[in-house]
């Protein structure tokens, strides 16, 4: 018979996200959840106490005089096993942690309890893609690419237009988008190739360099900027390079301000629970809607009757002929 703390703990398994604040590692974001989980599964109810018979002395009254003792039955609590002589239940709980975070970034941070851990390994194995939101600022350059390293370099940026920088990441974008097709270890005249490429499947098999596949400003006001990315295979550092690289192509200096996460994989910046929701409660109420958005979109017949996810009638019947018409369709992988 199981007892209403291992109850809990069966619902409470499953993958679920918060948001990570910035300037704290994911460490101690980890380590939060893991005691508020504890705190939250020790603190429900507890069973009653099982009963045991004992055989008590039953007192006479002094004009009975009796020869010898009376014993009557009794009905009494075990002792020994009072939450307050065994301890708490649950001692550990094992948290996993997918996609990491550096101390300096923010956002979505996928966490996993129990065997969750497992859909957990999935994802992190997976082809899916991860959107950032980088700030970032022109006219200096660190030695860690961020504003908060040492300076090594100041310049003018008063050369920067919005139209350069455009430039610039369509120059990047197109460089990513050949690294795509060239760690997809699929034939490029393929029919297969192609139908990925639709259907926006084409992705690198296991670990590969950092590919950048969307990139565009979304704000543009000097010395300030913000970029939008969505990335395979990324690190915080490597985002903050790209940065600083493309100060370096408009022939200045940038440096990145802030790295937030917005989405993992299924996971976005509406699911994620923020430090004051870090609760049993709120966990399991979060892992709860994640399986049932899961089941939904397994059997959501509208995903099967979408043309936007068949390809045209020509496309599966023919494949391209030249490597132009093929990169016209992987561009489509965006």
């Amino acid at each position: 018979m199981t007892t209403p703390t291992v109850r809990m703990f069966r619902r409470l398994e499953g993958l679920f996200c918060v948001y990570k604040p910035p300037g704290v590692h994911w460490k101690l974001t980890r380590d939060s959840i893991e005691t508020n989980l504890l705190k939250g599964l020790n603190a429900a109810p507890a069973q009653p106490l099982p009963q045991e018979v004992r055989f008590l002395e039953q007192p006479n009254s002094v004009a009975e005089a009796p020869k010898g003792l009376t014993l009557s039955a009794a009905s009494l609590p075990v002792l020994s096993k009072h939450h307050l002589v065994t301890g708490p239940e649950f001692q550990r709980i094992r948290v996993g942690v997918g996609h990491r975070l550096d101390a300096f970034s923010s956002g979505v941070l996928v966490l996993a309890v129990g065997n969750g851990n497992k859909a957990l390994q999935n994802l992190y194995n997976s082809q899916a893609t991860r959107d950032y939101t980088l700030e970032g600022e022109f006219g200096t350059a660190t030695d860690d690419f961020s504003h908060t390293g040492r300076v090594v370099e100041r310049s003018t940026y008063g050369h920067i237009t919005q139209d350069k920088l455009e430039r610039v990441l369509a120059m990047l974008q197109g460089a990513n988008n050949k690294a795509l097709l060239m760690y997809s270890n699929v034939d490029m005249r393929s029919q297969e190739a192609y139908e990925m490429a639709v259907h926006g499947l084409l992705g690198p098999e296991g670990k590969s360099v950092p590919i950048l596949t969307d990139l565009r400003c979304i704000h543009f006001e000097p010395p300030n900027f913000t970029l939008e990315v969505r990335c395979l295979n990324e690190t915080q550092k490597y985002l903050r390079k790209v940065v600083h690289e493309i100060g370096l192509e408009l022939h200045s200096t940038a440096v990145c301000k802030g790295v937030r996460r917005t989405r993992d994989g299924p996971f976005n910046l509406q699911d994620a629970l923020t430090h004051h929701h870090w609760t049993a409660s709120d966990v399991m109420r979060a892992i709860r809607q994640y399986h049932t958005s899961k089941k939904n979109k397994k059997h959501s017949p509208e995903q099967i009757k979408d043309p936007g996810l068949q390809p045209p009638e020509e496309n599966i019947t023919a494949c391209p002929q030249n490597d132009t018409n093929w990169e016209e369709a992987a561009h489509r992988v965006k």
